[in-house]
């Protein structure tokens, strides 16, 4: 009984420091490394009939090259609105239309933009980590109630130990895409 629930704290502990690390790794996605990349546009809405949808379920967007990413609408009324949303979201791209498609050239990052975006990554990392830290703190809080409810305190400190071997785990996992990140974002 007491191992069960004891398993199921370590399991809970696993799978919320998991989302936390997939929400890290989403947000270092929107992060453009002087490539062009649709990730870029994560987070971009347009008014779509009264609704705030997202770019690429309005729209297809392709990179035929590693510095031009083309936006084709499913219809040509929508062109105005997203070049307007693409604006409005401040990413750094000046889209330009023909008509039919949206082309977007991807300019070369700047050495102050590299290190502004790298810091960004690292505070975005360290955000990620502590929210890891929060969820172990929790969950040995969860350890520490079954313990006064008749959990073995030998039992408690294993799971503690756990719970702690995840989290460092799961800060290593932070740390190791923070560096690849950061690699990519320097590499000119």
């Amino acid at each position: 009984m007491d191992i069960a629930k004891t398993k199921e704290v370590v399991e809970a502990a696993k799978v919320k420091m998991q989302k936390a690390v997939s929400h890290f790794t989403e947000e270092l996605a929107t992060y453009r490394a002087g490539k062009a990349t649709p990730a870029v546009f994560n987070g971009v809405t347009v008014d779509y009939y009264g609704t705030q949808t997202p770019i690429d379920q309005i729209a297809s967007i392709n990179t035929p090259d590693a510095r031009t990413m083309y936006i084709q609408p499913w219809e040509k009324k929508m062109i105005p609105l997203i070049e307007k949303a693409i604006l409005a979201a401040n990413i750094g791209f000046t889209p330009q239309n023909n008509g039919e498609v949206i082309r977007i050239n991807v300019p070369p990052l700047t050495e102050d933009r590299r290190k502004e975006l790298v810091k960004r990554a690292k505070n975005e990392g360290e955000a990620a980590k502590v929210s890891v830290r929060n969820i172990r703190r929790d969950q040995i809080e969860v350890i520490k109630k079954m313990q006064k409810e008749g959990l073995p305190e030998d039992m408690a400190k294993d799971t503690e130990g756990l719970i702690q071997k995840e989290t460092e785990g799961f800060v290593k996992k932070i740390d190791e895409l923070l560096v690849a990140k950061e690699k990519e974002i320097m590499t000119v």
